[in-house]
């Protein structure tokens, strides 16, 4: 493990950036923020760019090293700070399990989430990444209804991921808010890493008022 683990967070709070800053805070990481503005355009800026060509946030860097895609961006920091437990080490029954979940947001819940708020025409689910909008949503409920975490009894950085996502789309209706994600999001919103990061973002936005 390298003795330096210094991390710099291309953020902005009103992204999905926010959900990397509480994993931050969960794992009590040695962090700074590059804070972009996303109404000036800083992520299609050259500077930002050349660091991320395809001009999204969360954008992580450590050291050299360049880390894009949010799951990628939570296993990576998840076992930076392995000490802190939110990664299930290789050989672990729950490794499995955990990289499962990490893909199926990025390679399920996302894409199926975009097609039906942009209301594309449904394919046939054998040709598409994730099926349908449906079994996608009810394949997630049954997970979280074995609960208290995505993994049972072990909260991971996964739980970070889903909770602050859920969140966020279940507030913009873009996910029926039924009981088990309701609750699911309620026991995530209680984790104090969580409002450490809101007050930290708080403290960000009256500097800039």
């Amino acid at each position: 493990m390298t003795s330096n683990r210094h991390v710099v967070l291309f953020y902005n709070p009103s992204s999905r950036a926010a959900g990397v800053r509480i994993l931050l805070e969960e794992l009590n990481a040695d962090y700074e923020l590059q804070v972009l503005s996303l109404q000036a355009g800083d992520s299609r800026k050259p500077e930002f760019l050349a660091i991320n060509p395809m001009g999204k946030i969360p954008t992580i860097k450590h050291g050299d090293v360049v880390v894009t895609e949010q799951a990628a961006i939570y296993m990576y920091l998840a076992e930076l700070y392995s000490e802190a437990g939110l990664s299930p080490a290789v050989g672990s029954p729950l490794r499995g399990p955990y990289l499962r979940w990490m893909v199926f947001y990025g390679s399920c819940f996302e894409p199926a989430l975009m097609d039906r708020s942009m209301k594309h025409e449904s394919v046939a689910p054998g040709t598409s990444p994730y099926g349908d909008f449906d079994t996608m949503l009810t394949t997630l409920k049954q997970q979280l209804s074995k609960g208290p975490w995505l993994l049972g009894d072990t909260f991971t950085a996964a739980d970070v991921l889903w909770g602050t996502a859920l969140a966020w789309t279940t507030g913009f209706k873009l996910v029926p808010e039924s009981p088990e994600i309701k609750a699911y999001i309620e026991r995530v919103n209680a984790r104090p890493a969580l409002a450490r990061a809101r007050a930290k973002d708080a403290e960000l936005s009256a500097k800039k008022a």
